[in-house]
Parts: C-alpha cells; sequence; structure tokens
C-alpha cells in the first residue's frame, strides 16, 4: 500500500473543545491537509520541540529519546495506519540495527517523537481521501513547518453540528470553502464529516 508523507503545517488551540488543539497534517507534494485533534500535554511537548525550547528537567517524550538513544535504538518512522470512528491509529517503526520492529502509539505521542527524532511522518492515500481536506494552491501557507499562532474559532455565524442536517449539501460545501479560506481546519473537518455522511448514506 503507497504511503503517503506528511508535514506538520499548524497547531492551533481549539476553542469548541476546551483543553484541546488542532493539529494540521498537510502531504508533503500536495494539497489536501488532515487535521487531528489533540490534548494539551502533546500540543506543548510538540510546540516546545518545534520552536528548539530546552525545559527545565526532560519532558516524557524526552526522557523516551533519551531512553532509546542509551540503548541505540532509533525512530525511523511515524505512520498514521488507520482511522476508525474519527480515531486515528499509528505506529513507530524502530530499529536498533539488526531488526525492525513496530510500536503502536497515540498519533499525538507519535507526532512528538517524529519531532524529536526528525523522521519523516507517513500515512496511507485511503485515510487521507477519507479525512483529509483540499485546499487550492493559492490558499496554502508559505512556510509548511510554521506554527500557526491563529487560534480555532467557529465562523463568525457558528452553525453547531446538528444545525448541519439541515443545510442542503450545497450550503455544506459553501461553509466548508469558507471555513478552509479562513484555516478553520477543525471545523471544516466537520462539516466534511457531515457531507462524507451523506455520500455513504
Amino acid at each position: 500500500m503507497k504511503k503517503v508523507r506528511l508535514e506538520i503545517v499548524g497547531l492551533s488551540y481549539s476553542q469548541t473543545q476546551s483543553g484541546a488543539y488542532a493539529l494540521v497534517l498537510g502531504e508533503s507534494t500536495g494539497s489536501r491537509r488532515l487535521p487531528i485533534i489533540i490534548g494539551g500535554f502533546e500540543a506543548q511537548a510538540i510546540a516546545i520541540e518545534l520552536e528548539k525550547m530546552t525545559p527545565t528537567r526532560p519532558l516524557t517524550h524526552d526522557l523516551f529519546k533519551a531512553f532509546s538513544e542509551t540503548f541505540s535504538i532509533e525512530v525511523t518512522e511515524i505512520l498514521i495506519y488507520n482511522l476508525v470512528e474519527g480515531i486515528f491509529y499509528a505506529k513507530l517503526v524502530c530499529t536498533d540495527g539488526t531488526r525492525e520492529v513496530e510500536i503502536d502509539a497515540r498519533t499525538s505521542d507519535a507526532i512528538a517523537l517524529a519531532v524529536r527524532f526528525n523522521c519523516p511522518i507517513y500515512t496511507y492515500e485511503f485515510i487521507l481521501k477519507s479525512a483529509g481536506i483540499v485546499l487550492d494552491d493559492e490558499t496554502l501557507p508559505t512556510n509548511e513547518s510554521s506554527m500557526s499562532s491563529a487560534p480555532v474559532e467557529e465562523m463568525s455565524s457558528p452553525n453547531p453540528e446538528g444545525e448541519y442536517k439541515s443545510k442542503s449539501t450545497e450550503e455544506l460545501k459553501n461553509l466548508l470553502e469558507t471555513a478552509l479560506d479562513e484555516e478553520q481546519y477543525e471545523l471544516a473537518s466537520k462539516i466534511r464529516d457531515e457531507i462524507n455522511n451523506r455520500k455513504e448514506s
């Protein structure tokens, strides 16, 4: 199964889920985005490493890296391999130089380790097709690796998830386009899910 390489595009605070953050991954050679909701601790762990900050004491992910390096274990890649009922599944591909082992991990933890080991992040095409959001070229960020400081917010005319069902598919597509233009990836993912549910029914 062909793998698609992903890069971290942005990380922003979620105002729709208390204490949560929206991590946005984008394919390296395309315009699709994969928004993933993660916890505050994992978001902090990712942001600290991306900003090259050094905490006074090692964080859990720093400890994992130090432990791995002490015993000559390298994380060579991260693979987001499945999506079940809105939950992403990931694994670490590790090697000690003689054998390769895959270890199951939460996606947020896996990405926090990816930035520490400077290893690539991959997913499969079927995951991008089902959960990805397509952006036009002109809406792509100029710096793919930069962290977005803009919070994820509801649009000025908020539509609770229950109200999406009363909208026509054409109206939902227009709302999706607006959310993407304003880089509101979390909201866009909810609208996308409603559109996809209608295709399946």
